[in-house]
């Protein structure tokens, strides 16, 4: 199993601080965003690490290197322009070899980890799974509407929210 962690976004929501640093290596407890993804994909059991950049690659390659410091290996995969996560992952179908893999987005950091989460896709081998989350403010997020324990769409902020299950970008494939 590999992982894609996601860092092309340009982080204009956070200006004027991403004026000077991608957004994926903003400290957060004097530690880049970013290397909270790497080590819960590390933790995870999972060695091989795409990075899809963007206008940032050159600062985040500098900050990560070939991944030495978490004994992993790091592939640097550039997108061309921020157009989605699924063309995130067209760009990295070199690296990903139809193999299972995590994608996980580079700003986020899951408190608990996802070691169990990946434990149990490796497991239970589902087409896919998604990580979500109850929040108080749906309209704000990606929202997913299930019947029973399944996916049946997913809605970025809608207007009406049929349920309270943000996406909170960590995706198995």
């Amino acid at each position: 199993m590999k992982a894609l962690i996601l860092s092309g976004g340009a982080g204009t929501r956070l200006r004027p601080i991403t004026h000077t640093a991608a957004k994926q290596l903003i400290p957060v407890a004097n530690k880049p965003i970013l290397f909270y993804g790497i080590e819960a994909v590390k933790e995870a059991g999972i060695n091989e690490v795409g990075i899809v950049t963007g206008d940032t690659h050159d600062e985040i390659k500098e900050a990560v290197g070939e991944g030495e410091k978490w004994k992993i290996k790091v592939t640097y995969i550039r997108q061309p322009s921020p157009l989605g996560l699924a063309h995130a992952v067209k760009v990295s179908r070199d690296f990903l070899q139809n193999e299972p893999f995590v994608m996980y987005l580079g700003d986020n950091i899951v408190k608990q980890g996802i070691k169990s989460l990946v434990k149990e896709f490796r497991e239970k081998k589902p087409n896919s799974q998604i990580l979500l989350a109850h929040v108080d403010n749906p309209r704000q997020f990606g929202v997913a509407e299930l019947k029973g324990n399944k996916v049946v769409r997913l809605v970025e902020k809608p207007k009406e929210p049929k349920s309270d299950l943000a996406l909170v970008g960590v995706y198995m494939f």
